[in-house]
């Protein structure tokens, strides 16, 4: 059985060598891909002209392939450049050496100041990388680094790609790289050394020249020349007697208001570190050949004054400290508090002083016997003194987050009427006399839906800001607002205008706050004017835009039949308002007599008995126009002005009549709602002219519903006739309505459109719920208005054309991100963010005038190029220095250099023993001009055959980088495949 059993234990393993491999399928992906990137073939493309690495745009491609389970990333690098002409690409010879390796022996680009470091190493214009795609992964192992390599060499054949192909090994921050290009029956190797620790016969010229030599390996015997370029780096980082010259704040001058920078209603600017940290001179010898010059480990011809060529460029520091974007985020933290001012400063400061030995025996005798209220002149003592007494019920004085001579000067600042003795009647004045209204900056509040920069409201948003950032932080700015809005309710209490707001209804395109500060001015307006009993209309000023329409109908009949309604209110006045004592009321007592005679005969159409009314309420005779019935002159009424509105009332307002529906009773009750002025006004001119009908009325208040027609009479007369539009006519329509309804009520006797005091104390209300988060939301776009108006301001100093541009875009960003209420956090954010950077560009721009000392200059061309010359240090990465070391702007910087190296010939004997005991820096005297070179370049370049003598001669090149930690070698060494 068990020899039965052998022949079945036999197993035949047969092996399929027509499947693909792991590594197969890598190479055919990498080809694949290189095919769909239409890489194939020779693209010889135009010439590099000097400098196009970095003036040129840069563009890449990326896909991602596999080897088994380990993911690369494939990324095409190239230059975007103008396509050769066809007549051009029929001249390319099939045997023409690639592109990549004419471009190893192009001097046009060498060191270029902002390119891939292949490009900077090889000089390429054209390359493909691939590398592991996550960033933990690396090739580490020797294996995997030659499998990848002939991956490349095989897919290279295969396709007949001439673009240079590289394959990132090691750890991602060593920037290994090796690559190979392939052209018709030559190829290039690309290989890399990286050490930490340089040996000593490699940190020179003669040095670097023997490892070029002996890698090429040329057999002949003179060896063809090298060509050299070298570039040694040198770094100041000790500016010396060119120090910082933003000076430091002095917060004890606040008060008195010398520093410029802390006076209140001013921001402060600029950086509190120099922002240029470093300075890098870049001393170049772009074309040099072997026998010219000596660098050995004993001597050196390279002094970097008689270099050819200088470039500089600058190191900025890193988010450098900013006071303006300090000052800006600050305040932008507030609104992500949640505390509320009673939180903050303990129990209510708003509560009645006598809320806590209250008697309710005493309740009775306050409304039985009424006290006068005294109205105190205005002073600050006044202004601080009810809230400093409720503050000192609950903590001590010494406790307030603001100190008096601090609080005194703000409040001084936001209402300076308070520093001028006036008058008992409370009048103020507010001077416009020095506003620039017709400014672009400073109608930029409309943008931004701030305040203008005059305002209350913009003082109180740069107040806020400082109190936030030098005296005590969220608690001064809860006690600066309490004590704003006790201000508030002292001002509405004594009459007394509040200073910085312009007259008139509240102005939609500013902040919320601002218009419930200038809607309490219009309530002390109204009270002031019912409380003073005004009589003539001289003493009539800072009402609203609708009195102008009075004059209108002073200027005859021609122009009267032009003013609508719509455009100017027609006839509206307070004058009369205070013909008694009386407040506006809703009793009818008064009018009981009117019902049988006024109001009946309105709705039977007849004025006879109109007419034995007694008028009330005229304001004067209306030109020409007589009343239709009965002949008599027509007469302007007093009437009410319509009730101002901020934006949150009318949203409300809105809201209730979109909720009425669509139904005919909704828009019928909804009608009626609006109507109310129409009403008023109508009650009005009855009352003015007895005897009057709904067309007297409409001749006065919407003179283009009533059509006049010359018409033929039975005596063959010319003569008007009139009659009301078509829309007057609709029966049962608003108009017709409130006519039937209307009585013959005077203003003075009308209930009021406007309740003054409930508006008053509801804006005080929300004013005192106020929230600091709130308060800072209110008023953020007032902040970062004054912040882009003072970045404008330095700028106008500096001129920078590149912060104009992005001025320019913070100003449309903030436009489009502050109109829409509660914008988002992370928008906000983005715009504080652009104004720091301004501000550090601005700094940045002082820090170099200050260095090079551009203001010093006397001749007129030296200043001029010298500030051109600080200009492209902003706004390029690398600048060259006209004249090199010879040049105006190149002996400031040999100065500067000198100067530190003086500085540090005096370092301390430990730092001087370190310095001498490195051989490297023993061959520079410590006292030189220039310190040791902190980077030193070099790029070795010949044309050779190779491997053999009658190989065909092609591009070598090696180039070398040490710096004090860092030694690297990238080497481009091309070899002919068909004559070795």
């Amino acid at each position: 059985m068990a020899a039965d059993s052998e022949p079945e234990s036999e197993v035949f393993e047969i092996t399929d060598f027509t499947t693909a491999s792991e590594w197969e399928r890598f190479i055919s992906k990498v080809e694949e891909v290189l095919n769909d990137w239409k890489l194939i073939g020779n693209s010889l493309g135009r010439p590099l002209e000097k400098g196009i690495f970095t003036s040129g745009t840069w563009e890449e491609k990326s896909d991602e392939i596999s080897f088994a389970d380990f993911k690369f990333s494939v990324t095409h690098h190239y230059l975007v450049q103008e396509p050769v002409d066809k007549e051009g690409k029929d001249e390319i010879l099939e045997d023409a050496i690639p592109q990549s390796m004419q471009d190893l022996l192009c001097m046009n680009n060498d060191f270029p100041p902002r390119a891939h470091c292949l490009v900077r190493w090889y000089g390429l214009r054209e390359f493909v990388v691939i590398a592991p795609a996550a960033h933990s992964d690396a090739v580490l192992s020797e294996s995997k680094c030659n499998l990848l390599l002939s991956s490349v060499s095989i897919a290279l054949g295969n396709t007949g790609c001439q673009v240079p192909l590289f394959v990132q090994i090691h750890h991602k921050w060593r920037r290994m790289y090796v690559g190979e290009c392939q052209g018709p029956g030559i190829r290039t190797d690309f290989e890399m050394v990286h050490l930490r620790k340089v040996p000593n016969q490699y940190t020179h010229l003669s040095g670097l020249l023997d490892i070029f030599k002996s890698k090429i390996g040329c057999p002949l015997t003179p060896l063809p020349p090298v060509s050299i370029a070298i570039r040694f780096t040198y770094v100041l980082q000790d500016w010396q007697q060119y120090f910082w010259p933003q000076q430091p704040p002095d917060i004890d001058a606040l008060v008195g208001g010398e520093v410029g920078g802390l006076e209140f209603g001013k921001l402060p600017f600029g950086a509190c570190e120099d922002p240029i940290s470093e300075l890098h001179l870049a001393t170049t010898w772009p074309h040099l050949t072997e026998g010219i010059i000596v660098d050995n480990d004993v001597y050196s011809d390279l002094d970097p004054i008689q270099a050819p060529h200088w470039s500089v460029r600058v190191r900025k520091a890193d988010n450098p400290q900013c006071l303006l974007g300090d000052f800006v985020t600050e305040f932008f933290k507030i609104c992500r508090r949640k505390e509320s001012t009673d939180e903050i400063l303990g129990r209510s400061t708003f509560e009645e002083e006598g809320r806590e030995i209250a008697d309710i025996t005493h309740a009775l005798s306050k409304l039985t016997e009424p006290t006068p209220v005294p109205i105190h002149k205005l002073s600050v003592s006044n202004m601080v003194h009810t809230a400093k007494k409720k503050i000192r019920k609950h903590r001590g004085l010494e406790e307030s987050p603001l100190n008096n001579d601090v609080l005194n000067t703000i409040l001084l600042f936001l209402f300076p009427d308070a520093a001028t003795e006036k008058t008992l009647d409370g009048t103020t004045s507010i001077d416009n006399s020095n506003l620039p209204s017709e400014s672009e900056d400073y109608n930029l509040y409309n943008q931004f839906k701030s305040a203008p920069s005059d305002s209350l409201t913009y003082k109180l948003a740069l107040c806020l800001c400082m109190i936030n950032f030098y005296h005590g932080g969220l608690k001064g700015v809860a006690h600066l607002w309490q004590e704003f809005v006790l201000e508030m309710r002292f001002r509405w209490e004594n009459n007394f205008l509040i200073p910085g707001l312009t007259g008139g209804p509240p102005d939609l395109r500013c902040c919320l706050l601002h218009q419930k500060l200038q809607m309490l001015n219009c309530c002390i307006e109204r009270k002031k004017a019912r409380d003073e009993g005004k009589k003539t209309s001289d003493n009539i000023t800072n009402t609203y835009p609708g009195d102008v329409g009075k004059a209108a109908d002073l200027l005859g009949p021609d122009h009267r039949k032009d003013t609508d309604k719509e455009k100017g209110e027609v006839g509206k006045s307070w004058d009369s308002w205070s013909d008694s004592d009386e407040e506006f009321f809703e009793c009818l007592s008064d009018t009981e007599e009117l019902k049988g005679n006024g109001q009946e005969s309105g709705k039977k159409g007849g004025p006879k008995e109109m007419v034995n009314l007694k008028p009330e309420g005229r304001l004067h005779q209306h030109g020409r126009l007589t009343l239709l019935h009965n002949g008599e002159p027509l007469y302007i009424p007093v009437t009410q002005e319509p009730a101002p509105m901020t934006e949150d009332l009318l949203e409300e307002q809105s809201e209730v009549l979109a909720k009425l529906g669509t139904s005919a009773e909704g828009a019928h009750l909804r009608a009626r709602m609006q109507s109310a002025c129409l009403l008023s006004d109508m009650e009005s001119f009855k009352a003015a002219n007895p005897g009057c009908i709904l067309e007297d009325f409409v001749r006065w208040y919407s003179p283009r519903d009533y059509i006049e027609e010359e018409v033929i009479d039975e005596k063959g007369d010319v003569i008007l006739k009139g009659e009301l539009s078509a829309r007057m006519k609709i029966p049962s329509n608003m108009w017709v309505e409130a006519w039937e309804t209307a009585k013959p009520i005077p203003a003075r006797r009308q209930r009021r459109l406007f309740d003054d005091t409930r508006e008053a104390e509801k804006v005080l209300h929300y004013l005192a719920f106020q929230k600091p988060a709130d308060l800072a939301r209110h008023l953020l776009p007032c902040v970062i208005h004054a912040a882009v108006l003072k970045v404008k301001e330095e700028e106008s100093l500096e001129n920078i054309s590149s912060v104009k541009k992005i001025i320019k875009q913070i100003i449309s960003h903030s436009s489009k991100v502050l109109h829409f209420p509660n914008p988002e956090d992370k928008k906000l954010e983005e715009i504080i963010h652009q104004i720091t950077n301004v501000e550090a560009i601005i700094a940045r721009a002082r820090s170099l005038k200050a260095k090079f000392g551009t203001e010093k200059c006397e001749q007129e061309e030296e200043k001029e190029d010298l500030e051109r010359f600080v200009s492209c240090l902003l706004e390029q990465p690398e600048v060259l220095v006209t004249g090199a070391g010879r040049g105006h702007a190149g002996r400031i910087i040999h100065k500067l250099f000198v100067n530190a190296q003086r500085a540090a010939a005096m370092a301390p004997p430990e730092e001087e023993l370190k310095r001498v005991g490195c051989p490297e820096e023993r061959r520079h005297n410590p006292v030189s001009d220039f310190p040791a070179p902190a980077g030193r370049e070099l790029i070795l370049r010949t044309t050779v055959p190779r491997p053999a003598p009658y190989s065909k001669a092609l591009p070598q090149r090696m180039y070398s980088v040490l710096t004090k930690e860092d030694f690297r070698l990238a080497g481009a060494f091309s070899s002919d495949t068909s004559f070795f």
